[in-house]
């Protein structure tokens, strides 16, 4: 099962995928269009993963971390499908991070590896972006690149955990106005999803709505404004955002 958040008419709905559009809890169909997306999930605790594909590692002329590499996310930083990022007026380089998301379904403490999925409720898409400008080395990343107002559109979907065979086995695609600019596998991750529930239940409690980003594979490009992102995942969904200046 597919689930969002959306405001429709000056409310706000949890609601479902029926017939190619948002079914309402009154049982309304809307189109997508006709809704306001709002973050799938309201986030809790975020992690978020540096460095988590080989391949992104070697393109940015860094060593595969030796173990996970991870930081935190304030809510202020997430906005929903079809919104816009702002792009920092002095920024040169503002690049996209199409990540799978994992959301947390109950409360976890010291999780085995082999347990963890019985943990998460369900997958969704993030575009986790960076402002180059402004970062130290991406074993540092200071809050300024990754804590920005609206910096990390994501959704539109929240899939059911049952829904999704193999979250190990899916591809990445990010197309800066209709071009591919980045293809990767979820099974490229160095450290998988499993293993990052293990290590981050074991040092602190995880609680339903917490979220961790997976990171990203290689293929990153800088974006500028007016152009349309879309970040999409195997069976998870299709992610639009569209980049605008600072002073929106």
């Amino acid at each position: 099962m597919k689930r969002a958040r959306v405001a429709y008419l000056g409310a706000i709905h949890d609601a479902l995928e029926a017939e190619g559009g948002v079914k309402l809890p009154d049982g309304r169909i809307v189109g997508e269009n006709e809704v306001v997306w709002l973050p799938p999930v309201q986030p809790g605790t975020v992690f978020a993963l540096g460095l988590n594909y080989a391949d992104h590692a070697k393109e940015l002329e860094f060593k595969a971390p030796t173990e996970p590499l991870v930081f935190l996310k304030g809510p202020n930083t997430f906005i929903g499908h079809r919104a816009q990022t702002r792009r920092p007026a002095d920024a040169a380089y503002m690049h996209y991070e199409c990540e799978l998301t994992v959301v947390i379904g109950r409360q976890a403490r010291k999780v085995k590896r082999e347990d963890a999925y019985h943990y998460v409720m369900g997958y969704t898409v993030a575009n986790d972006y960076a402002i180059r400008d402004y970062l130290e080395n991406y074993y540092r990343p200071n809050l300024r690149v990754k804590n920005r107002d609206t910096c990390t559109p994501i959704g539109p979907w929240l899939v059911d955990a049952e829904d999704v065979q193999d979250p190990m086995n899916l591809s990445l695609r990010t197309y800066v106005n209709g071009k591919l600019t980045q293809e990767g596998s979820t099974q490229d991750m160095i450290y998988n999803i499993p293993y990052l529930i293990e290590y981050l239940s074991n040092f602190m409690t995880l609680n339903p709505g917490d979220m961790i980003l997976t990171g990203t594979p290689e293929g990153l490009v800088d974006t500028k404004i007016g152009d349309e992102v879309v970040t999409e995942i195997e069976g998870i969904g299709r992610l639009v955002n569209t980049i605008a200046g600072d002073d929106v």
